[in-house]
């Protein structure tokens, strides 16, 4: 059961999220333009992107994830305050994408760090990553935690 408090609290993290973003591959040029003066995801309360994972509450995490660049990913993770979020953002971070099949690629973030909003695509569109931070806004304020694919 939530308290006056733990509601206002959740309404307060999921109205002013600071992310920290990765910009593995091609799903990143796609992330930039959500902060593009078209689709601004600011005027969402999604901030503006961290350059220190201290300094975030949310990490997107776009592209192929290589069996190299896992441990480093789990430091970063590792390093965030809590509560922490994770968005993993198109087909290579949700599945390995395209490129499953090979040897170094690792079969989706969720054996590395754990994800709280799957925003499928290849790459996703502006509108289909401002979609996944609003369901993960959405879910902070009511204070859910299992993941979800939007």
């Amino acid at each position: 059961m939530l308290t006056k408090f733990d509601k206002f609290m959740n309404w307060v993290r999921g109205s002013s999220m600071f992310m920290l973003q990765f910009g593995i591959a091609c799903c990143s040029i796609e992330m930039m333009h959500t902060y593009a003066v078209k689709h601004d995801l600011d005027r969402f309360g999604a901030g503006v992107p961290r350059a220190s994972p201290r300094q975030a509450d949310v990490i997107i995490v776009p592209g192929t994830i290589v069996t190299k660049f896992a441990p480093r990913m789990k430091r970063v993770y590792d390093q965030m305050p809590e509560p922490k979020f994770v968005v993993s953002m198109g087909s290579c971070t949700v599945s390995g994408g395209p490129f499953q099949e090979g040897y170094n690629v690792v079969k989706g973030a969720e054996e590395v760090i754990p994800c709280d909003i799957h925003v499928p695509g290849c790459p996703p569109r502006p509108e289909a990553l401002i979609y996944g931070v609003a369901k993960l806004q959405e879910r902070i304020a009511n204070g859910e935690s299992a993941p979800v694919t939007v």
